[in-house]
Formats: structure tokens, C-alpha cells, sequence
């Protein structure tokens, strides 16, 4: 039986949205009501205006509400996560989360699952991140569900906190000094990855796998920013950073106010390929063929910086 009534936790998030979009499109005219809780309404604007999408003002931490929010609920999806922070930090969101979840879907009876995970993740991974991500698959494997796991690369599209920040710094850096510049991502598009999750859980024989979601090509940190100067317009030159130096480099973007570009935890993680490994199931055994980066990129790219500086000619004209 189709699962029409779906729960999306991290609904209102980058992939959140696409997720909501492409369920929305499957569902069509057909019934059923796709939820998003949040614990801030205003982030739930975007989804709020897609029709059988409810946003709902919730923390799915609290494990009582977590327990209301799955009644009546047909499937689950996961994409709540977070890039930086504490151990404590990422034990919290890629460990205690998926073990209140495990607990909360047995309660309401509740079995099929997907979790978004990601590429790297091993018992011996080099990372806070990496590892927490693991221990999380470990936690909800355990949990007897009717769960499928997805492991995606670097993610990219028109939103993205990547390709986006990687061009922003060289609009006005005049030279890219970079850490883990030999680092190996194989970037996959968000609608893809998107459309991964639909199909999971329109395709039963998914129940049990864990899917790779990459894109057809693998490519260096270094070229991904190079890429994203060239097709916004401002390629700048690179100064590649020592692994020491690196780890400084992130140290003190930590210190920083709000969220920083880069972390010593990020470093750590650049330090495994964020690649397939060509031993799981791909895009490609959902039918799903991998959307190429240069497709997509060089268009938001190139539309979101060539508007800045246009704005930018504009401000100066009327001074």
C-alpha cells in the first residue's frame, strides 16, 4: 500500500523543501497530508503554501510530542541534521534523535522509516560528525524497522550552503586560501536526492538497502571551488593549506560569530572520500539517472551573482 501520510522531520530544511515538493507531486489529487513540524513557524513559510503540506509548531526532541506527531502517520522521513557543533551537539541530532524516533514509531506503530545518512560514515570515521552519523544508522538498523538508509555526497542546488558560499568568498576575496583542497566529493542535486526519497517509499524492495546518492562525476575540493569562481563570474586564484595549517585556518572561522565556513570537524571529515564506494546501490537502482553538476550549478550560479552585481553598479550609480 502507497504511504500517503507522511512525516518530515527537517521538512522545513534545504532538502526538507525539495522533499515536500516532490511528495507533494506524487500524492497529487490522491489524498493524504504530508507534516512538518518545526520549533519556529516563520521557517515553515516556504512549505506552508504547498497544498496537503501541514507545518505544525513542534520540537522532536521531546519524545511526547514526537509520539503525537506519528499517529496516523504512514511513514517517516529524516533529514534532520547539522554540519557543526559540539560532540554533545551532534550525539543529540544524529543519535538521540534517531533512538527517540525508533522508540516513538514502535509506540505508534509506525514502520517504515527513510534516513537520510551520509557518504563517509564508518566506525573508524575521523570525524564527530562521520562518527555520529554512524552510531544513528546503528541505532535505527537495531530498531527492527521497515527502514531505508541514504547516504548523499556534498549536495548541491539553487539554495545551497556550498557552491553558494564557495562563490559569495570570491566576489570579494582576491585569492582562496584553501584547506582540504585534494579532498573528493562526487556532488549529487537536491531535486535528485529528493526524488530518492519518494521512490523509497513507493518501492518496497528499497525496505533493507542503503543507497549511495552521487552524482556521474567525483571532483576535488579544490575544482569545486575553482567551478563555482568560474561560473559566477569571479574565479580567484587558490593558495592550498597544509593539513596543519588547515586545522587552524578552521579554528579560527570557529571563533567566529554565527555559523562558521568551515570547522576543525569538517576538516577531519574532508579527510575520507565523500564519494560512492561502488559496493551499494546507487541513484540508479531507483531509476533515477545522477543529474550532472555542470547542468545545473553554472545557472544559479551565475543568475544569483550576476543580480548582486548588478545591485552592487546600481548602489554606486545613485551615490
Amino acid at each position: 500500500m502507497t504511504s500517503k501520510n507522511i512525516l518530515v522531520l527537517g521538512g522545513t530544511g534545504f532538502v526538507g523543501r525539495a522533499v515536500c515538493e516532490r511528495l507533494v507531486e506524487r500524492n497529487g489529487g490522491g489524498g493524504g497530508r504530508i507534516t512538518v513540524p518545526t520549533r519556529r513557524l516563520v521557517h515553515g513559510d516556504r512549505v506552508r503554501l504547498l497544498p496537503t503540506v501541514e507545518v505544525v509548531p513542534a520540537d522532536v526532541h521531546d519524545e511526547s510530542r514526537l509520539r503525537g506527531l506519528l499517529a496516523g502517520q504512514d511513514a517517516v522521513v529524516n533529514l534532520v541534521a547539522i554540519l557543526h557543533g559540539s560532540e554533545a551537539a551532534f550525539r543529540h541530532v544524529h543519535v538521540d534523535l534517531p533512538r527517540k524516533l525508533a522508540s516513538a514509531c514502535a509506540a505508534a506503530g509506525v514502520r517504515r522509516l527513510v534516513h537520510v545518512s551520509a557518504l563517509g560514515v564508518g566506525p573508524a570515521a575521523p570525524s564527530n560528525y562521520l562518527r555520529s552519523k554512524t552510531e544513528g544508522e546503528a541505532v535505527l538498523k537495531a530498531a527492527g524497522l521497515d527502514l531505508t538508509l541514504l547516504r548523499p555526497s556534498v549536495i548541491f542546488g539553487a539554495e545551497d550552503k556550498f557552491l553558494n558560499v564557495f562563490a559569495q568568498l570570491q566576489q570579494f576575496a582576491p585569492v582562496m586560501p584553501l584547506g582540504g583542497s585534494d579532498a573528493r566529493f562526487q556532488p549529487v542535486w537536491v531535486e535528485d536526492v529528493a526524488s530518492a526519497v519518494v521512490r523509497c517509499l513507493d518501492q518496497p524492495d528499497s525496505i533493507g538497502q542503503t543507497i549511495e546518492c552521487a552524482g556521474p562525476q567525483p571532483f576535488t575540493l579544490s575544482e569545486l571551488v575553482r567551478l563555482a569562481g568560474r561560473w559566477s563570474g569571479a574565479e580567484r586564484p587558490q593558495i592550498p593549506l597544509p593539513g596543519a595549517l588547515a586545522r587552524l585556518q578552521a579554528l579560527a572561522l570557529e571563533m567566529l560569530p554565527g555559523e562558521p565556513l568551515m570547522s576543525r570537524d569538517n576538516v577531519a571529515s574532508m579527510s575520507v572520500p565523500n564519494v560512492a564506494s561502488g559496493t551499494l546501490p546507487g541513484l540508479q537502482s531507483l531509476g533515477i539517472v545522477p543529474t550532472a553538476l555542470e547542468s545545473v550549478a553554472p545557472g544559479y550560479l551565475g543568475d544569483a551573482f550576476g543580480r548582486a552585481r548588478l545591485n552592487r553598479l546600481r548602489r554606486g550609480a545613485g551615490r
